[in-house]
């Protein structure tokens, strides 16, 4: 493991190999699961002043559903988590035309109707944080449907903290990035 400030980076994240495969796995993080994207109380605001402009993007079923049950809920957990539809899809599930889920936010995003990309957990994706008294531990979350992922990964060779540099930017900042990189070189030199 790495420790970086009040944050522990696990070992996986460092040896383990990851690509995103939509052609293959067909978005499936965003429509399987027993419950939504994890949020920040911070995202909670933010998702409900983005909504005017991300709402255009999404289904009846999804508009639906979020005007009967909002925009997030609370997980079993006590948690923060987006509002799914029926136990499945993310209400901000947008299916492009090879029948791919993407995220609506992303999309809006992309057109440059709001200047948040999305929330940082599924950014993140597959690395999940449990935050306890202040302390960061990044986790590799394994799950099946990310298999295609995995054998993309390990093809290109393509480390988890290299594939998602850009959200651990934004997460934690450049210098940190920059020190967890330093942190992995030495550690494979030694």
């Amino acid at each position: 493991m790495i420790v970086i400030d009040n944050t522990c980076v696990s070992d996986d994240i460092v040896e383990k190999f990851f690509i995103c495969d939509l052609q293959k796995c067909k978005g499936a993080c965003c429509v399987e699961g027993d419950a939504g994207a994890p949020l920040l109380e911070s995202e909670i605001a933010i998702l409900d002043d983005i909504y005017p402009y991300v709402k255009p993007y999404l289904s009846e079923k999804s508009v639906a559903t979020i005007e009967k049950k909002g925009l997030y809920e609370i997980d079993d957990d006590g948690e923060y988590v987006t509002t799914i539809i029926d136990g499945a899809d993310c209400v901000f599930v947008i299916y492009d035309d090879k029948n791919i889920a993407k995220c609506g936010i992303e999309k809006a995003y992309y057109d440059k109707k709001i200047d948040f990309k999305k929330p940082i957990s599924c950014h993140l994706y597959p690395i999940r944080i449990s935050t306890t008294n202040g302390f960061d531990s990044l986790n590799y979350e394994r799950w099946t449907i990310c298999s295609p992922a995995c054998e993309l990964g390990n093809q290109w060779q393509v480390p988890i903290y290299k594939f998602l540099q850009e959200p651990l930017v934004r997460k934690y900042g450049e210098a940190w990035y920059a020190q967890l990189c330093g942190l992995i070189e030495n550690k494979q030199n030694n």
